[in-house]
């Protein structure tokens, strides 16, 4: 594979309107000289289908086109919550759960379906012991190169426990109900700071920085 013109530009699409994740991921980015781009910044953006049945299989399906379409180095990214009481559920369907049709949502009514997710998560673990709440966020990261060749891809975890109410007012998604044990707090609680040190994501991006500089050292 031919990483020169990454090591030459350092420019990445990422491949994600989602704001709240483009700050994680510009967190661990951008200080280490990345021109980052979002579908946000091009002209006719992809609509993607998410039709993988697993995250690697989702962020490959979203870096692959968008690189293709835009002629651009991509990262595609996909996460979600599994709980293994539940089968692993909400799993890749994690931004849709509460839709009955399992559509996608645009950013102008994330929050209200954030909100709906919650509620149908709680409902299904009304009877879940507080033994059996385990629960693990999902990051799946994949990068592209212009003609849709995938170069990297790495998957990180965060385990933790969902809790019977909401605590806490930051983050997104399910991070109200997801108490991550050592803290004693949610994701909703513990800030940016310490999200960006133990999250899914962020652990994801580590693996994938470390592999990716390994690659433009060579």
């Amino acid at each position: 594979m031919d990483w020169s013109s990454l090591q030459q530009h350092k420019k990445l699409l990422l491949g994600t309107t989602n704001r709240k994740k483009l700050v994680e991921l510009q967190a661990h980015l951008e200080p280490r000289g990345f021109e980052l781009l979002t579908l946000s910044d091009l002209d006719s953006p992809l609509d993607v289908q998410e039709t993988g049945s697993t995250f690697i299989q989702n962020a490959r399906l979203k870096a692959q086109a968008q690189a293709i379409h835009h002629g651009l180095w991509t990262i595609g990214e996909d996460s979600g919550l599994c709980v293994p009481a539940l089968g692993g559920a909400p799993g890749i369907y994690s931004a849709r759960y509460s839709l009955a049709d399992g559509a996608g949502a645009s950013d102008s009514d994330r929050g209200q379906i954030d909100q709906c997710n919650n509620d149908k998560l709680l409902a299904q673990m009304t009877d879940v012991s507080d033994a059996k709440r385990d629960a693990y966020y999902v990051s799946a990261i994949v990068l592209c190169d212009p003609s849709g060749t995938v170069a990297m891809e790495v998957q990180g975890e965060c385990w933790g426990r969902i809790l019977r109410a909401r605590r806490g007012t930051e983050g997104f998604g399910y991070d109200p109900l997801f108490e991550v044990v050592e803290y004693h707090r949610t994701f909703a609680e513990l800030g940016l700071n310490v999200k960006r040190a133990i999250s899914h994501r962020s652990r994801a991006l580590r693996q994938f920085l470390l592999q990716l500089d390994a690659r433009l050292i060579d």
